[in-house]
């Protein structure tokens, strides 16, 4: 067993600012250190045009590219590597499992993926400029694997298969650009019809309507469905389908065959070690890291690192009115050995 943690960040004020402080906080850490280690090995098998992704990002999200820049100068770096690294646009993406499930006034989710690409922060940012105040943990630092922004709506993603990518974002840069940028389903909807997509993913939008809609995204096309729960397949774009789906299919029957009366209940099904759901597949990239849990309508937010967890309350609605976060830091166990990019040296990649 290993404790692990994340670091609260919490920030306000103009994109650019906030770029460059955390590109103060990351000069000199273990997560960019690791990173490097892993470039060296996993030879990137792609481009980043720069002004291509300039004007992409721009077009839909322009305080993420002053970010971006805000990053660049803290870092010194050049802006490419700056875009291979927090970009978002372009690049690779592992496989990853993941479970969602939305009932009223809530939608849980379980974050599965690998120790050496999770770098240990849960974001708070309101900003001063252009965009919606949002709350979630990132990914890729710019990037939001789940979370919640001002207006109530609430985003997770599933993996699909990494098969044919297109030119487009990836999934985590997509979640931040939909908080940022719509403030209900129907705007998350037609968003994700609109964007470029890397990759195939299912994208869950729900709100304080209690709507909540998966939508399947991939480089090749986009369907959206009404539905309370998703796993990793698609019901719509079912050629996008990988092979082998029957983990997928048995955790959806689970969630599916459970009486939940509510988000309690919901949370403690997901994150229950023995429940069926939560999953200790560390090294094969399908490992349980985080539950979190979004309350749309009384703006709280759920989290935890690990399995069999109390979380964490965080009330975003004091947030958003000017209210400091005591706490700096989220702990929790996890069942593994694999290193965590974050925290300790060695999270890269053998040759």
């Amino acid at each position: 067993m290993k404790r692990i943690h994340s670091d609260i960040v919490q920030f306000r004020g103009t994109h650019y600012d906030f770029g460059y402080e955390q590109g103060r906080e990351l000069k000199d850490s273990l997560t960019v250190e690791n990173r490097s280690k892993q470039w060296e090995v996993r030879i990137p098998r792609f481009k980043v045009e720069t002004e291509e992704a300039k004007e992409v990002i721009e077009r839909f999200a322009p305080g993420i590219w002053a970010e971006l820049e805000g990053l660049k100068d803290a870092l010194g770096w050049t802006m490419t590597q700056v875009l291979m690294e927090f970009g978002g646009y372009r690049v690779p993406y592992r496989k990853s499992g993941c479970s969602i499930i939305t009932g009223e006034g809530y939608m849980i989710r379980n974050y599965d993926y690998m120790p050496k690409t999770y770098e240990g922060r849960f974001a708070f940012f309101q900003p001063s400029d252009t965009g919606y105040a949002t709350a979630g943990p990132t990914q890729r630092i710019t990037g939001r694997m789940d979370g919640m922004n001002e207006k109530g709506l609430v985003i997770g993603y599933n993996f699909m298969n990494r098969k044919r990518p297109g030119p487009g974002f990836i999934c985590c840069m997509i979640g931040r650009i939909i908080l940022e940028t719509c403030q209900n389903v129907e705007e998350a909807v037609e968003m994700l019809k609109q964007i470029p997509h890397r990759h195939s993913f299912s994208y869950t939008v729900f709100d304080v309507s209690d709507t909540s809609y998966v939508v399947e995204a991939s480089p090749r096309g986009v369907e959206s469905r009404e539905a309370r729960m998703c796993t990793n397949h698609f019901e719509k774009l079912t050629k996008e389908n990988r092979n082998h789906m029957v983990d997928s299919k048995r955790r959806m029957e689970v969630m599916e065959t459970t009486n939940i009366s509510g988000a309690k209940e919901a949370f403690e099904l997901l994150n229950n070690s023995g429940g069926g759901v939560f999953s200790d597949l560390y090294d094969q990239w399908a490992g349980t890291i985080h539950t979190s849990g979004y309350l749309p309508k009384e703006k709280k937010i759920w989290f935890s690192l690990g399995g069999d967890r109390t979380p964490e309350e965080f009330g975003f609605n004091s947030w958003l009115i000017g209210e400091g976060l005591s706490k700096q830091r989220i702990t929790g166990v996890v069942n593994t050995q694999v290193p965590f990019v974050h925290m300790e040296t060695g999270a890269h990649w053998s040759r």
